[in-house]
């Protein structure tokens, strides 16, 4: 069984253990930038210096999506928080999230949807890189009129937690990836436990707040994901491109790097705004999985 398809399972019974016994998880607040480097690091091992070149080749369409990412996510993130009428902190979180770049498991989701693989690995790629400026520029955007948003502190915390370990990934990979194909097989499960962890933690940690505003949260994650995928297809469907381009851009827009998020929302401003990225961590997969399951189910009814 796939680490996308596990995913779902593992965090719903971290979820329950961090609910009711948060003591166990709650202690480790400071395994979570860690366990994202270390899934940072595993994206890297899974990249080759020739997918930056392919960016050049592929202009258009990379800046479609790159444009929809940091664009369209971050003011939909806003928007529904505001109509939600979520408090402050959850807002702060959602937005951070819709500030992020491509989430990790984009790339999975797009191989099940029979998409363009080489394309989500580039946009996966360069919305990474380009998180280091955009992400704490965002953040100042749409909630810096709130509360301070330290644009150049995050910048440096970005560019250790992803830039850093992705490049030694891909440094691994150039010089020894074809001596550690079982760890590059393995990479994926470790990857995902890490993401359930980090869960876990931030459930324990907002244990005491969760009844209340679990259900909200939820709500606004779901209406903020499943508009960024509609919006990547139908958007890149308008533009001219075909249904597999199409399939990849929604995928790549409506799947965020919502680890990112809950590490910046715990660092500078409070755990509560952790919650509305570990939550999408959870839902993204879901609905990633049931996606792909749709469009593979249509293209094989398609078939003569």
């Amino acid at each position: 069984m796939s680490a996308t398809f596990l995913f779902p399972l593992g965090a719903a019974l971290i979820t329950v253990l961090s609910y009711f016994y948060p003591s166990i998880l709650a202690l480790h607040a400071d395994f979570i930038v860690p366990l994202l480097g270390l899934v940072m690091l595993g994206m890297g091992m899974t990249l080759r210096f020739e997918n930056f070149v392919e960016i050049l080749k592929r202009p258009r369409i990379v800046s479609i999506g790159v444009i929809l990412q940091f664009l369209f996510m971050p003011i939909l993130a806003y928007l529904v928080s505001v109509i939600m009428g979520l408090e402050e902190s959850l807002l702060i979180g959602l937005v951070l999230v819709g500030s992020c770049p491509g989430g990790t498991a984009s790339n999975v989701i797009c191989y099940l949807s029979r998409g363009d693989v080489a394309l989500s690995i580039i946009l996966t790629s360069i919305s990474t890189m380009l998180a280091v400026i955009f992400t704490p520029l965002l953040a100042w955007l749409y909630i810096g009129q709130r509360v301070p948003v330290p644009v150049f502190d995050m910048m440096f915390d970005i560019f250790k937690i992803i830039l850093i370990p992705v490049a030694a990934g891909v440094m691994i990979n150039h010089y020894l990836g074809d001596k550690l194909h079982a760890v590059k097989r393995i990479f994926p499960f470790v990857s995902v436990l890490a993401i359930i962890i980090i869960i876990g933690i931030i459930m324990a940690l907002t244990q005491a707040q969760l009844h209340l505003v679990a259900l909200p949260v939820l709500a606004a994650v779901v209406w903020h994901n499943l508009t960024g995928l509609a919006a990547g297809y139908y958007i890149t469907k308008w533009l001219g491109y075909d249904d597999k381009t199409a399939r990849t851009i929604a995928i790549e827009v409506g799947m965020q790097n919502s680890g990112l998020g809950v590490a910046l929302a715990k660092e500078y401003f409070s755990i509560l705004a952790a919650l509305p990225g570990a939550i999408f961590s959870v839902w993204h997969n879901i609905s990633g999985s049931l996606f792909a399951g749709y469009w593979t189910r249509k293209l094989e009814e398609a078939k003569p």
